[in-house]
């Protein structure tokens, strides 16, 4: 149960970090606060679009979707429901493998790196190892 309570947890954080870069990304927050970094440089880089959509709105929607997938898994009637969590593991694993992708691109395309965009890697990477402990222990 604290486990998928945990993915819950961060699957709201990631849901604030990256509406916050959708909103800077749309024109309604002026300047990103990054301190040190090239979070601007990032965000405005032809690699911020995907089939014209922005990939921090991509963001916005993989965690919203877990986000609503894990509250479900904490319902007593879903509790042991072994498909809620294969499809919460699977959605994971995607969303991590899009995370892999993007910071492949900041590190050897790039050459810059957002801090925002480390925080969503890491939530990203959290929510991934904790459905992956999920699925397994379901087993």
């Amino acid at each position: 149960m604290r486990r998928r309570q945990a993915i819950v947890v961060l699957a709201l954080v990631g849901l604030l970090v990256a509406t916050y870069l959708w909103l800077y990304k749309i024109g309604v927050i002026g300047v990103l606060q990054c301190g040190t970094g090239s979070c601007e440089a990032v965000q405005t880089s032809r690699y911020a679009v995907v089939f014209g959509v922005p990939v921090a709105f991509v963001g916005v929607a993989g965690y919203a979707v877990l986000f609503a997938i894990g509250l479900v898994d904490l319902q007593p009637a879903f509790a042991a429901n072994r498909r809620v969590t294969v499809l919460l593991a699977a959605l994971a694993t995607a969303g991590f493998a899009f995370t892999l992708y993007l910071t492949y691109l900041e590190l050897f395309v790039l050459h810059a790196i957002c801090r925002w965009c480390v925080v969503s890697a890491a939530i990203m990477t959290a929510i991934w190892v904790v459905a992956v402990t999920c699925l397994r222990r379901t087993n």
